[in-house]
């Protein structure tokens, strides 16, 4: 499991609290940080959904990949919003966790949207997996591994 997220709890779009012990085992993860108030994180989103879709839900078996969505919104309210109407069927740190600042300070996110994508112990694949995944699309996953 991506080391990154020991002894925290995410959820699904369902509001479900998830283990990632379980959930993220053995994948590759975009950690994506965004923002609702955000309009290049608006514009991305359909991209990274078209991205996962073929690469997870479409494909046999399913790529060993998956996403966590770090809000900045300025509210829970709004992060829940912005995720249920935008977002792909991933996973998202709850917005009352303060963890996120860490996660931002670790990954150096000074600008929005950023998706970092890293292995399962947490090293960075490629901190530009947004222009990674607008100039590659699928091609980009078959050129890393999750260890």
């Amino acid at each position: 499991m991506v080391e990154v997220f020991v002894g925290k709890t995410l959820l699904n779009k369902e509001g479900d609290l998830i283990d990632p012990e379980e959930t993220l085992r053995n994948k590759v993860v975009g950690i994506y940080f965004s923002a609702s108030w955000c309009p290049p994180c608006r514009d991305f989103i359909p991209s990274l959904c078209d991205f996962y879709t073929e690469l997870v839900e479409e494909s046999e078996p399913p790529a060993q990949f998956e996403i966590v969505f770090i809000s900045s919104d300025k509210s829970s309210d709004d992060m829940v919003e912005y995720y249920h109407d935008m977002h792909g069927d991933w996973l998202a740190l709850p917005w009352t966790d303060q963890y996120k600042h860490d996660l931002k300070n670790r990954y150096k996110i000074t600008a929005f949207p950023k998706l970092v994508i890293v292995k399962e112990n947490g090293d960075v694949i490629t901190a530009k997996g947004r222009k990674q995944i607008r100039d590659q699309g699928l091609a980009f996953f078959q050129n890393f591994k999750a260890s």
